[in-house]
């Protein structure tokens, strides 16, 4: 089996999108390898709203939000994790509408270079969130979802009366999600993904590419994403079965058929992999902080 990904995408830039009778989304003009067409921006509700990862700090992106809301009133301005293409443009957005913030926190940074979406440091909400919180408007409720894995804060938000999840870049539907160590934790993000499948909802809407929809698929879509992820554990104890102990290696006949331009972060992903078979006893490494250039041997059963 394969992820049934969903590549198809109609949409305008800067364009209110309506979603469903709760849900607009406007997508900003910021495509690439890590983004897909760019960062879907998604309004809950009408007259008083809640905005979700409002995205880069681009001036013709903000006047396009501003056009979306005008006549509305922005109560909450919500961020699923603080990376790049996700952040920036959240506190310019909460303070010219007089409103605050809400995360779970800021982030971990990475290594420069490592990843298409580098951290935004610059990013701390003004009310930090995490599992069993509310947040409501008239006609929405959102119940905050701790779901770490791809980066430590990471956070899913309910929609209570169309039961849908606003899944960040915890579930894509047009790719697999990057866990990058020291923010990404495999073990965690395993974790995350039975805990959104173990919910049922109707549909995930992602902040990049078009949603996934029917409860069926949905269960579907995730337990597939999930064993795209064993799938990859397994092919990495593979290779160290062989006596192939580098990471950089593996990458290159694990993603031979992947825009090597992705390479960098297949390579974090791989390390995620190799940091969480340390913790359960499968690998060892001599190195206390692993790295994509560390050494790493199998453990062998004795007989």
């Amino acid at each position: 089996m394969a992820i049934p990904y969903i590549k198809d995408i109609e949409f305008e830039y800067g364009a209110a999108q309506q979603m469903t009778p709760l849900i607009r989304r406007v997508i900003a003009n910021n495509p690439g390898p890590f983004t897909y067409v760019g960062t879907g921006v998604y309004i809950i509700g009408h007259g008083e709203v809640a905005v979700l990862d409002p995205g880069p700090e681009l001036a013709e992106h903000f006047e396009a939000l501003k056009q979306a809301l005008e006549g509305e009133t922005i109560t909450h301005v919500l961020v699923s994790h603080g990376h790049s293409d996700h952040s920036p443009l959240a506190t310019p957005l909460a303070e010219w509408a007089g409103c605050k913030t809400y995360a779970k926190n800021c982030g971990v940074p990475t290594a420069k270079g490592e990843l298409g979406s580098a951290d935004d440091l610059g990013f701390m909400p003004d009310v930090k969130v995490g599992d069993g919180d509310v947040i409501s408007g008239p006609g929405w409720t959102l119940d905050v979802i701790e779901t770490p894995g791809h980066t430590c804060n990471h956070l899913c938000f309910g929609l209570r009366e169309e039961n849908v999840c606003l899944s960040g870049d915890h579930i894509m539907g047009w790719s697999t999600t990057v866990v990058a160590p020291p923010d990404g934790d495999m073990g965690d993000y395993m974790r995350s993904l039975d805990k959104i499948r173990d919910k049922n909802f109707d549909a995930l809407y992602p902040t990049h590419g078009d949603p996934v929809k029917g409860k069926d698929f949905v269960h579907h879509f995730i337990t597939e994403y999930a064993e795209h992820r064993r799938e990859r554990e397994r092919a990495i104890l593979y290779h160290l079965s062989k006596g192939e102990n580098a990471i950089p290696e593996m990458v290159k006949e694990m993603y031979k058929d992947v825009d090597k331009r992705l390479h960098p972060a297949a390579a974090m992903s791989v390390l995620g992999h190799m940091i969480e078979l340390v913790k359960t006893g499968r690998v060892t490494t001599p190195d206390e902080k692993p790295t994509v250039r560390s050494h790493f041997d199998l453990v062998r059963s004795v007989a």
